[in-house]
């Protein structure tokens, strides 16, 4: 038996304890009452419903120290209508002088880098999902969805409004949310609800909820009660149709075709069943306007993970995507549709049926792809999810791809007729927020599993649990990956291994100085082969120190261990390979500081030297600068370099990765953004131009420019005289308009 598992067992008995408390913020209670007059979302703030409704004040201070009221003082208030639930927030300015920090006027901003003013609402009162808006002191809109008891995933975009006024002593924010834009049971009478202000002046972080400083001031755990003077009205028929148009030019040049017009068109449509179970329809979607990945250097054994930002997948994405752990995910929406794969039609219902019973449906069809022999293929996934105890929750997930009317071609790459996943898993999450895990397990199925060397070793356990107070953080994981397990529409990295961590951390947290906290953390990671066989194993120490200014400095080192269970390039760049059963081991050191977001100018760096593969050395160092003419322009970059030197035949081997970006945000609807990113590893430069105009909530003009260029080459179409050729280039306009039924 796993070593851990025993410790394992006894922390979740532990956890159990606090299981049933009673919510640690019952007593925070704010009243909501029908508004007695009409409201205009203008940011003054002097109708009579504002003066009639309950102000929720005497904010909790959570950062630079969590034991007294903030300094900073803010008013909030909340009223409704038929059509929409009403926050005014009036947030004074401290006694430190000077103009409001922001990065820009873009939605969704970094939380840590602006002076704002959020609110999160659990709108089941169950203390897991929920949604999060605001804006920043300059009126730029954040809007997101709340999982896992306080995770914000801010891809998420819907329809809402909001006005901020700045004054000599304050900012004025008001703002209304549609009853059909959020998602909560019918006949509920009481959500949770907190609201959280940060002021980088006197780098104050506050909460009208007392939340320890550990925790952010999303957790669900720890919200206050809205409680209504009489249920949410229900919004009625709640049917939106999103149609898209779509046109563009794009050429390659590597394969020196000529240039491709295109016009597509497409339809979403979100369909409320109830008040609390959405159903989304999509025909023909196209996704141009998000954001590219941004590159990195690879030099990992394993795939990178880039997270998913399409709209369609989002809304109660969680329940789907979260099954799991970061590198056991059975289900990965990012496998649909990428990589030129047209995705024809899907359909998802997803939401609650009760407080304690979440579902999740979803059926996606992708078309054929000639080129590469790839056949129409169909994605169906189930997620059901049980609320036991007061925070804790039992999942099942059934993921099914299939291969349509497939047969395999000559010279073409053969693909699996199915590969289907089972799982269940438990998670742990304790009423005072201080304990955390999960339980998993996942089995999958192929065709292949008929063949005897194939079959068994082809399940996942997995288990782990976190215990994290105001100076405490301990934790343990173990996995266990069978060799033959696979998950064609997940992401799982790595197979065939069985993993221990353990987790222990200690904060300082001094008073009366420059310092706001200081310690260490030291993780150590073991994994061994399914013969049992110790494979790689690394220790890391840490030691973390925050400056009450906000900068923080991290020192660190770390051992490890590698046997290598497949060949291995250490560059990542087409050449020659390690060989499998090689060993290797070493020692490395690094830093890190991020300067303090309250300046214009804002800077961070990180540095690594140590051993690599083969004996070798290895030498990384970051930078990454930032200047703002607040709140219209924001100017960044990014520079990475790494120094490669190992014996022959790989010899002396550097990267560079390059990455300025430039966002001109004229108003809070209206945006430009430009993004450069060159990376020497993959011999590629891209640049990616992207105009957006929100012309009306929720509905958008974009115009998108992507270029990718080969850096010192000649041989490909145009050249750019000395230094880089064309290899692909496209100019995408796109138009979207959401439509209320």
């Amino acid at each position: 038996m796993n070593p851990l598992l025993p410790l394992l067992i006894v922390f979740f008995l532990i956890g159990h304890s606090s299981l049933y408390a009673q919510k640690k913020n019952e007593s925070y209670q704010l009243h909501i009452s029908r508004a007695t007059s009409s409201i205009v979302v203008d940011g003054v703030v002097d109708e009579p419903a504002w003066q009639a409704a309950e102000v929720a004040t005497d904010f909790w201070m959570v950062l630079p120290m969590d034991t007294s009221r903030c300094k900073v003082r803010t008013d909030v208030r909340m009223t409704y209508d038929a059509q929409n639930v009403y926050l005014s927030a009036v947030c004074y300015h401290g006694n430190i002088e000077g103009p409001y920090i922001v990065e820009s006027l873009r939605r969704d901003w970094a939380f840590a880098k602006n002076d704002n003013f959020i609110f999160f609402m659990d709108t089941f009162d169950d203390q897991t999902n929920g949604f999060t808006f605001g804006t920043n002191a300059a009126g730029a809109q954040w809007d997101g969805l709340l999982y896992e008891g306080g995770k914000a995933n801010l891809s998420w975009d819907n329809k809402w409004t909001s006005v901020v006024r700045n004054y000599a002593d304050r900012y004025v924010l008001e703002l209304a949310i549609p009853f059909k834009t959020i998602r909560y049971k019918r006949g509920i009478s009481r959500w949770g609800i907190n609201f959280s202000r940060q002021d980088l002046k006197t780098t104050e972080k506050s909460s009208w909820t007392p939340i320890q400083r550990q925790f952010p001031t999303a957790s669900l755990a720890l919200t206050g009660v809205l409680v209504w003077d009489q249920p949410p009205p229900q919004p009625g028929p709640n049917i939106s149709i999103i149609p898209y148009a779509l046109t563009g030019l794009t050429r390659n040049y590597e394969e020196n075709t000529p240039t491709h017009s295109r016009f597509d068109a497409g339809l979403d449509a979100k369909v409320a069943v109830t008040s609390s179970l959405n159903l989304d329809l999509t025909v023909n979607p196209d996704f141009s306007q998000v954001d590219v990945d941004q590159q990195v250097t690879n030099l990992d054994r394993y795939e990178l993970f880039f997270p998913e930002k399409r709209q369609f997948f989002l809304e109660n994405g969680d329940q789907f995507t979260n099954f799991g752990y970061s590198t056991i995910r059975p289900f990965f929406s990012r496998r649909i549709g990428l990589g030129g794969v047209p995705i024809r039609f899907g359909a998802r219902l997803s939401g609650k049926l009760n407080k304690d019973w979440r579902i999740g449906l979803m059926d996606m069809q992708t078309g054929r792809v000639d080129e590469t022999g790839l056949p129409a293929q169909n994605f169906a996934v189930i997620a059901l999810q049980r609320r036991v105890f007061a925070r804790s929750n039992i999942g099942l997930m059934f993921v099914n791809k299939e291969s349509l009317a497939y047969t395999p071609i000559t010279d073409k790459p053969t693909y699996t007729r199915f590969n289907r996943n089972l799982g269940l898993e438990y998670n742990l999450a304790s009423a005072n927020n201080f304990w955390s895990g999960k339980a998993l397990y996942v089995k999958s199925f192929s065709p292949e599993t008929n063949d005897s060397e194939q079959s068994g070793n082809d399940a996942v356990y997995a288990a782990n649990l976190q215990y994290n107070t105001r100076r405490w953080l301990i934790g343990g994981q173990v996995e266990s990956v069978g060799k033959n397990y696979t998950a064609e529409a997940g992401y799982v990295p790595r197979r065939g291994y069985e993993r221990l961590m353990g987790t222990i951390g200690y904060t300082f947290l001094p008073t009366g100085s420059g310092v706001l906290s200081h310690g260490p953390t030291l993780t150590s990671t073991y994994f061994f082969d399914p013969a049992g066989r110790q494979s790689d194993n690394e220790n890391y120490l840490s030691y973390i120190v925050t400056f009450r200014s906000k900068s923080v400095f991290t020192g660190w080192v770390a051992t490890d261990y590698v046997r290598l269970l497949q060949p291995f390039d250490p560059t990542n760049s087409g050449q020659q390979t390690l060989s499998t059963g090689t060993e290797h081991y070493w020692t490395a050191w690094g830093t890190q500081f991020v300067s303090k977001p309250q300046s214009v100018f804002t800077y961070g760096f990180s540095s690594r030297y140590g051993g690599y593969y083969a004996d070798g050395t290895r030498l990384n160092l970051t930078a990454d600068i930032g200047y703002r003419f607040q709140p219209y322009v924001s100017l960044a970059a990014s520079a990475n370099y790494n120094d490669i030197r190992l014996p022959q035949p790989w010899g002396h081997t550097t990267f560079w990765l390059v990455g300025p970006r430039f966002d001109l945000t004229l108003t809070n609807k209206l945006y430009l953004t430009t993004f450069v990113q060159y990376n020497e590893q993959q011999k590629n430069m891209n640049v990616n131009a992207r105009v957006q105009w929100r012309y009306k909530p929720a509905s958008d003009f974009f115009l998108v420019y992507t270029d990718n260029y080969l850096p010192n080459s000649a041989q490909i179409g145009q050249d750019v005289p000395g230094f880089l050729s064309v290899k692909n280039r496209a100019l995408v306009l796109k138009w979207t308009y959401w439509w209320n039924l």
